[in-house]
């Protein structure tokens, strides 16, 4: 189990490959190159951010802590909200109102294609290795004159070829456009088993099961999280294991481990459940014994 206070984490300049300004705490991060890596940020845009409409090889779960995002056509992410979105599929373009300071909660996972998720450190070597040969500009990089390879693409993608040395094939989109939802429209259900503990389940997504919802805890009210997930302070006080929470401190739980939260005041907490990637792995595993027969 990792507990992280948020303030214990610095603010990084990071998405330097995007258009504007944008700084984030990298609160928990993965294992580098295994399927199921991960990352979870604390990130905040400055008026000028801009993110081309674009896609990923890997999925988000995002939840808004302040201010809005637009995302033109899926739709926007008002405080509270939490939207997911999917590999495979464009969404965006992203932009805000120029005198906010939107922060937002983003989970980044590798998803049920078995494409991974690049590393942030990977990601920033490869940034800077390209800026050698072109330049990043309004969320694209373009090549310079005379270089090698498509003169214009998106970013990210950019970064990704760099860093494994062949064209990114993406995953085909399981939904057509990002899942925007809105808690404020869901009911509290009670927990069974667990006097003083509610939950609002916003959705399990894709066939590996990634997981979004929140719980809410009345003052003294204990709650055992488990499974492969992440739980996100947001508003109470109260003890998690040996140590204190308070708004933003986040709890990353493995499978075989179990979080214990009691509450001191009414608490409530947003909750991502990680993929379980496990059977791509056995299926991937298989394909490889079977073609070296």
């Amino acid at each position: 189990m990792k507990i992280i206070q948020v303030n214990d984490i610095p603010l990084e300049r990071g998405l330097e490959h995007r258009g504007g300004t944008f700084h984030s705490r990298r609160l928990l991060e993965g294992e580098v190159g295994t399927l199921d890596n991960y990352q979870l940020t604390l990130g905040q845009m400055g008026g000028d951010f801009f993110s081309p409409r674009h896609r990923h090889s890997f999925e988000q779960i995002r939840f808004q802590v302040e201010g809005t995002l637009d995302y033109d056509r899926d739709g926007k992410l008002s405080p509270g909200m939490v939207g997911y979105f999917p590999e495979g599929m464009a969404y965006g373009p992203q932009t805000q109102m120029p005198d906010e300071v939107p922060k937002t909660l983003v989970l980044q996972c590798g998803g049920a294609s078995g494409s991974g998720y690049l590393s942030r450190p990977e990601s920033k070597a490869a940034t800077e290795e390209l800026l050698k040969i072109g330049e990043f500009k309004d969320g694209a990089f373009r090549r310079s004159d005379g270089v090698p390879g498509k003169r214009n693409m998106d970013g990210y993608q950019a970064i990704w070829e760099h860093v494994h040395g062949r064209p990114m094939t993406f995953p085909k989109a399981r939904y057509p456009q990002p899942i925007m939802m809105d808690p404020a429209n869901y009911d509290w259900l009670p927990v069974d088993g667990a006097n003083g503990v509610f939950e609002k389940l916003l959705g399990v997504f894709s066939e590996c099961r990634t997981e979004a919802g929140l719980l809410k805890l009345d003052s003294g009210a204990v709650h055992d999280g488990d499974g492969r997930g992440i739980y996100f302070i947001v508003s109470g006080t109260g003890k998690v294991g040996d140590k204190t929470f308070d708004r933003h401190t986040t709890v990353f739980v493995e499978r075989t481990e179990t979080a214990r939260f009691i509450a001191a005041e009414t608490t409530e907490i947003f909750h991502i459940g990680l993929p379980n990637l496990d059977a791509i792995l056995r299926r991937d595993r298989a394909n490889e014994t079977a073609a070296a027969e």
